[in-house]
């Protein structure tokens, strides 16, 4: 049986938590992750007030628990005060934990996450007054800021009082039932869910992890524009083709706007141009990635075995 801590707490069914990817976790699909049970979430970085108060309306329509992630290093306190006010779970990331924000996002009703590197990280969230703790693993996609092994932090933590999230590689059910047989008492997935039918993610990005595995992945701080000294995991692929492409190497949206090489934005639908040339953030579990699905089915996948 699932252990029952995050679930609580947060009020959904099933220890399930969808990244924020920003760019690639739209509205859309982090509403079908709570209707299926878990905790959908949506990334807050960089996304205008107005635009924001439009995705949270979106959610808020579904009845469901959902969450906004935040980035330190771009954090906005309007959009801040705007999710917390809205959103059952507000997370933070890449930056000291901070009790004032903590602060802020209860004053507004919502839980405070904090995702983590390292356990040194996970006590000063705890003692910042976090309500959660996101463990992530260097086998996580996307930005990280760990260099330790998923299991090897979690069983780092097992003295913590505050619910924990494993976060990094789970590709599958059986990986899930792992984490859940440590200290952590619910699971965050990104890379599964780029592939979702749901996901803005561009459709070559997305043929990209089918055909990828593990070993195809990298850490990086290649992809700097927009966000310097931040590694990420990506795939060897996109990282190659930026090397040897163009500047810019991509446009977005109905306004072409040119994409520089090394931007740290994902190809997503409105993309065109050299979208291999962009950031294919992808974790170990693109193991898992072997088709397109919705993201209910997803869900039902990664947690059968609970």
């Amino acid at each position: 049986m699932a252990k029952a801590a995050f679930t609580d707490l947060v009020g959904c069914a099933l220890p399930l938590q969808l990244a924020g990817m920003g760019g690639v976790s739209t509205p859309e699909l982090a509403a079908a992750v709570s209707n299926a049970g878990g905790l959908g979430m949506i990334g807050g970085a960089g996304v205008p007030v107005d635009m924001l108060g439009g995705m949270l309306e979106t959610l808020e329509a579904t009845g469901e628990p959902f969450g906004v992630n935040f980035l330190m290093p771009f954090l906005d306190l309007e959009a801040l005060r705007l999710a917390a006010g809205k959103a059952r779970v507000v997370e933070f990331f890449f930056g000291d934990p901070d009790a004032s924000l903590v602060e802020i996002t209860h004053a507004r009703g919502a839980l405070a996450s904090w995702q983590v590197g390292s356990t040194q990280e996970a006590r000063k969230a705890q003692v910042a007054g976090c309500d959660i703790i996101v463990a992530q693993g260097v086998e996580a996609g996307g930005h990280i800021r760990g260099q330790t092994d998923l299991e090897i932090l979690l069983d780092a933590l097992t003295d913590l009082a505050t619910p924990t999230v494993a976060a990094g590689g789970i590709a599958g059910a059986a990986d899930v039932e792992r984490a859940l047989s440590s200290p952590a008492t619910a699971v965050r997935i990104g890379t599964r869910f780029v592939a979702a039918d749901e996901s803005l993610a561009h459709p070559d990005y997305v043929d990209a992890l089918i055909r990828a595995s593990h070993d195809d992945t990298v850490i990086t701080t290649e992809f700097d524009v927009g966000w310097p000294n931040a590694p990420a995991r990506v795939l060897r692929s996109s990282l190659e083709a930026a090397r040897n492409s163009e500047d810019p190497c991509a446009t977005v949206g109905e306004q072409a706007w040119p994409v520089p090489r090394f931007s740290t934005l994902p190809p997503t639908k409105d993309a065109r141009g050299n979208v291999a040339a962009m950031p294919h953030y992808a974790g170990f579990s693109v193991d898992g990635v072997t088709k397109r699905l919705s993201a209910k089915e997803i869900v039902a996948e990664l947690t059968s075995g609970i």
